[in-house]
């Protein structure tokens, strides 16, 4: 039977009734294509977009919120820093390498468009099984791909994180979050301002690379041999073609000669031209003949819906555009005029109206109002079930369990070195790298050829936990936005601002919405509890194989800003003799949603413990305090307490010194283990003042341990 067109390109029947009473008329097939790429979910976030209005995203710092390629926040004396997460899950599903590379890409871009050089990479992995083969070539090619493009580009990748878990087999989670810096003055917004004004687009040719791919890719999950059909809409990369691109920009920005600017990611020539013209209330005619191309016979529907890597629309007044040609030419980045901004029209019921037209052979081959197409999709209110699992996970008394646990085994089995993937990234570039990979946060001085060198350092950790969202994504959220504001304290930094990149199934099955809703609405909890806004973020559903919906995976980045930094936080620089000690030991604890109970004894099931807030405040107030204080107080070492519980987080404490410990004071398997939030250990001499400091403030403060020359002893259970 053939399928209607719409039907192909990932339009609903309704849809396609929605854009026909726009138009007033059938539309055509090119104005179809570009529908369907904008209207897609990845593009328009159709099933998402009535949730995320919950999300808080004001605060004192914040300069720009979502709405723009980039958040935005103030980090004084005339200095901003953007911030951005993005996902390329499905194409790396694919094409690994390309998928993870053009991933990398395509959020520089996002930076360098606000007028920020882009300074610094995180990534968070998340992948199948690695006794799958299949999986394994996904992990390395992901891994290759930031490597190869980062280092190549020159930007540093500096912290991050990796998970390997069944529930990613044949969907990958590759989720990439970026940072710039920028004079506050020198901010673009993507607006095609100014009637008359021509749009350039600048950067490498258009090719038939990624033709459709935020609809093909990011709106249906893996199944069968799918996979190898879908090959075709993943980009390819240039890192080269890149770096020049970012020069040649920030080069056009700093001397003001662009009025607005947008890359040219999903949905390609599209999303920027109609985008730019939609946030101005003003049309714009593209000339889409003029688009340089590397390919032959290329069709208006296929320049237009191209994801071709390394592009951006530049809109420039008249007097500009030859200055503008001549440092692309003088960068040897390609440029091309393509369009011209244009005034609204009157519509039928008397409404100013931006028309986007696009022209070819002298002939308008398309006419659509832009703003349809940038913010015309149809918001859904999606069926919400709370899956019938919820009920079977809270009816375990998982604490009360025979769990067999063998301390030093289990311990044993959660460790995985992730210097196997940093080594491979170049985290020392700029030479601005205080605290780099391997800790809970990465700590970076403020610092780039534009604003210059700064006493300031920006403070990044991203973090996720699909079990704890499996089992109730409401506390779960909340328990990484604490675990991601805690590790910005343990390197002496306060948080101010966080993105979000939000993992979840398929958004037509009633459970999977369930899921989105209530971590949403976590976040937005712990935003509010903590005051740390979310400026930005991105949304992935259809994260699925086989039928099977991946557990969810809000992954977060949080920023932080440390006003003064005079030496190296006390990241893991233990002393043979050093106490260890345990702030908050009442926490009430659990060992529901714990990976020793989840991961290494396969029970699914349990409760995850309420965060405490006012504690949580205090702790991240408390731990700033002393990790800012000259020489942290006499600490030499920190940690918090969170996947793999007190045992893992003992481990990590005296990780990279080639030291041991003892822990002298008997804990029971269940507190060693349990991943409940708002805990940290340290070491330090037992007189430190780090101790005094800390009791002072109202937290407890237990002596556990202490370091040791090489072996790790744990206490036998109580």
């Amino acid at each position: 039977m053939d399928v209607a067109v719409h039907t192909a390109l990932g339009l609903t029947d309704d849809e396609l009734d929605s854009i026909r009473s726009i138009l007033g008329r059938d539309p055509n097939y090119l104005e179809l294509a570009m529908y369907s790429v904008m209207w897609s979910e990845h593009c328009s976030y159709k099933s998402s977009r009535l949730h995320l209005r919950r999300l808080p995203s004001k605060g004192e710092k914040v300069i720009l919120g979502p709405g723009e390629n980039a958040g935005v926040i103030d980090a004084g004396d005339g200095i901003a820093v953007a911030i951005r997460m993005e996902s390329h899950n499905h194409p790396s599903a694919i094409e690994p390498y390309q998928g993870a590379a053009t991933g990398v890409g395509g959020i520089l871009r996002d930076i360098f468009t606000m007028g920020a050089r882009p300074i610094a990479l995180l990534d968070s992995l998340r992948i199948g099984d690695q006794s799958d083969p299949r999986n394994r070539f996904i992990f390395n090619g992901v891994v290759s791909g930031i490597s190869g493009y980062g280092n190549a580009v020159g930007v540093p990748t500096v912290g991050g994180e990796i998970v390997f878990d069944p529930t990613y087999n044949s969907n990958p989670l590759v989720n990439v979050a970026a940072v710039g810096v920028l004079k506050r003055e020198n901010l673009v917004l993507a607006r095609a301002d100014g009637v008359g004004n021509r749009a350039i687009l600048l950067g490498a040719s258009t090719g038939r690379d990624g033709i459709g791919g935020v609809s093909v890719l990011a709106s249906a999950g893996f199944g069968g041999e799918i996979e190898q059909s879908k090959r075709p809409s993943v980009q390819v990369g240039d890192p080269y073609e890149e770096k020049r691109l970012i020069e040649a920009c920030l080069e056009l920005l700093d001397k003001k000669l662009v009025v607005g600017i947008q890359d040219l990611g999903g949905a390609g020539l599209t999303c920027a031209t109609c985008e730019t013209a939609a946030k101005a209330g003003l049309g714009m005619d593209v000339f889409v003949d003029d688009v340089p191309r590397r390919e032959p016979n290329m069709e208006p529907f296929e320049v237009m819906t191209s994801e071709s890597q390394e592009r951006m629309l530049a809109i420039v007044s008249n007097e500009n555009v030859d200055e503008v040609l001549a440092i692309a030419t003088k960068w040897e980045v390609g440029a091309a005029v393509v369009g011209i901004v244009t005034k609204p029209v009157e519509d039928a019921n008397g409404e100013k109206v931006g028309i986007l037209r696009i022209i070819s052979n002298g002939t308008v081959v398309g006419e659509m109002p832009a703003a349809s197409l940038a913010d015309g999709a149809p918001i859904y209110d999606r069926p919400i079930e709370e899956p019938n699992s919820i009920a079977e996970y809270r009816s375990v008394d998982v604490d009360s369990l025979d769990l067999s646990i063998d301390v030093d085994s289990d311990v044993e089995s959660m460790i995985f070195d992730p210097s196997v993937i940093y080594r491979q990234y170049d985290h020392q570039l700029f030479l601005n790298t205080i605290v780099g990979p391997g800790s809970g946060a990465t700590l970076l001085r403020l610092a780039s050829p534009e604003v210059g060198v700064t006493n300031r350092a920006i403070a990044l950790s991203s973090d996720g936990n699909s079990r704890w969202c499996e089992i109730d994504p409401y506390i779960g959220s909340q328990w990484i936005v604490a675990e991601s504001a805690l590790n910005l304290a343990l390197v002496g930094a306060r948080p101010t601002a966080m993105v979000d990149c939000l993992n979840f199934g398929n958004p037509e099955h009633p459970s999977v919405m369930w899921q989105l809703s209530n971590s949403i609405d976590g976040i937005a909890k712990a935003s509010l509890e903590l005051g740390i806004p979310v400026v930005g973020g991105n949304v992935s559903l259809y994260n699925e194989a086989n039928g099977r919906n991946i557990e969810p995976t809000p992954v977060l980045t949080t920023i932080g800003i440390r006003e003064s930094v005079t030496e190296i936080p006390p990241t893991n620089r233990p002393n043979v003799g050093d106490s260890i000690f345990l702030v908050n030991a009442g926490q009430s604890v659990s060992l529901g949603g714990s990976r020793l109970v989840w991961s290494v004894k396969g029970v699914k099931a349990g409760n995850l413990v309420e965060v405490d807030f006012e504690t949580h405040r205090l702790l991240i107030d408390t731990i700033i305090g002393v990790v800012s204080a000259p020489n942290s107080m006499g600490m030499t070492a920190i940690t918090d307490i969170s996947d793999g519980g007190l045992a893992l987080a003992l481990r990590d404490l005296v990780k990279g010194s080639g030291l041991g410990f003892t822990v002298t004071s008997p804990l029971s398997s269940a507190y060693l283990f349990a991943e409940s939030p708002s805990r940290v250990i340290f070491a330090a001499p037992s007189s430190s003042g780090a101790v005094g400091y800390i009791r002072e403030s109202g937290l407890s403060v237990d002596e556990i341990g202490v370091v040791t020359g090489s072996a790790f002893s744990y206490p036998t259970e109580k």
